[in-house]
């Protein structure tokens, strides 16, 4: 299927629900960890962690991240978690507006919902077991920090990639290195931190000594981390995905990575040179493992920040496919075609291109 037309709206609605507008003059100082929503207590079996042959804990198998939970809370929502009654009602209207079968909202809104179901990962209509209103658990209100100001480098750099996006959306790209990464189908969620999205929500996660391997049902990128001490690369040589470094702490893999390309794939358009991710991999039963990362950045938010998410351990009969994103790639030459045809002939634009 042509995923470029469904990732751009995709994109479009996650940097609207998930970029918050607040600016404030200065960074201030981060206050102690905020403590960890607790959901009802409930009798569970006991499990015991299993290990790899070699001696480190058992990650291994193909998970799934999947939810409806938003990243942050919405608006009206005070608490971190929900009772029986209340999580019920907030998961039947995330997943009714989640839903890409609705016909509600008249033809445009319809078409922007792009597919139906059937071609959307099904688990994402469900809200964590733990029944939380955010999968952010710090700060407290389940909210991203306010931002800072940022240089007026990188206010030129966002200022050049919403123009080109500009034009591409009105069908008048200049140059095929003005379509965005995803687009391009070169990167899209396989660079951390690792979020729910509409389909492709798998990761396989393989290991040997002295090594882990993180492989993402989207797109084709596999981070292959090294858990020997060695130090980072050097602070010049930038990658898509990061250099990432791993180490356990207890019956918990946590991985730092920095070194990330100064484009459009850090996330939430965040500082390359002062973004750095911790992520975290604990087993908590047979089929889950909790995903926590902190995000830390003192030229783009006030304070760091984390999220926990859920990873199901999928059916064994549930194939992980590779995922073939070519349409964007053999387009390229009928995109920029068009946009000089439009060039030529003004009546033929489908909307004013900003230049």
């Amino acid at each position: 299927m042509n995923t470029r037309w469904l990732w751009s709206i995709f994109m479009a609605a996650v940097v609207a629900a998930v970029i918050p507008s607040a600016l404030v003059l200065a960074q201030t100082a981060a206050p102690a960890p905020a403590k960890r929503p607790q959901a009802a207590a409930k009798t569970t079996k006991t499990w015991t962690a299993t290990k790899t042959p070699w001696g480190d804990p058992d990650l291994q198998g193909v998970w799934n991240d999947a939810t409806s939970t938003p990243l942050q809370r919405p608006a009206g929502k005070g608490e971190a978690v929900l009772n029986e009654e209340q999580a019920d009602q907030f998961a039947e209207q995330l997943a009714n507006d989640l839903t890409r079968d609705r016909r509600d909202g008249g033809p445009e809104i319809d078409v922007n919902r792009a597919y139906n179901e059937h071609w959307m990962d099904a688990r994402r209509l469900k809200i964590t077991n733990d029944r939380r209103t955010s999968l952010i658990v710090d700060p407290p209100d389940g909210r991203m920090p306010p931002t800072v100001p940022i240089s007026p480098e990188r206010q030129k750099i966002r200022a050049e990639r919403a123009a080109a996006a500009a034009r591409f959306n009105a069908g008048m790209p200049d140059v095929a290195t003005e379509l965005s990464l995803p687009i391009r189908c070169i990167i899209r969620t396989d660079s951390p931190p690792y979020l729910p999205t509409i389909y492709n929500n798998d990761f396989q996660i393989y290991q040997s000594p002295g090594y882990v391997v993180i492989a993402p049902e989207m797109i084709h990128s596999a981070r292959i981390i090294p858990l020997d001490g060695r130090p980072h690369i050097g602070p010049t040589l930038k990658q898509w995905l990061g250099d990432t470094r791993g180490h356990f702490e207890g019956n918990t893999l946590v991985l730092e990575t920095t070194n990330f390309r100064n484009d459009d794939t850090v996330y939430q358009g965040a500082n390359p040179e002062t973004y750095k991710i911790t992520e975290r991999f604990t087993r908590v039963a047979d089929d889950t493992i909790n995903y926590e990362f902190t995000i830390s950045d003192p030229t783009t938010w006030t304070k760091p920040w984390t999220a926990v998410i859920p990873w199901t351990k999928i059916d064994p009969k549930e194939q992980m496919y590779e995922y073939m994103c070519h349409e964007d790639n053999f387009d390229i030459v009928h995109l920029l075609t068009g946009a000089r045809a439009r060039d030529k002939n003004p009546a033929l634009n489908l909307q004013p291109a900003k230049r």
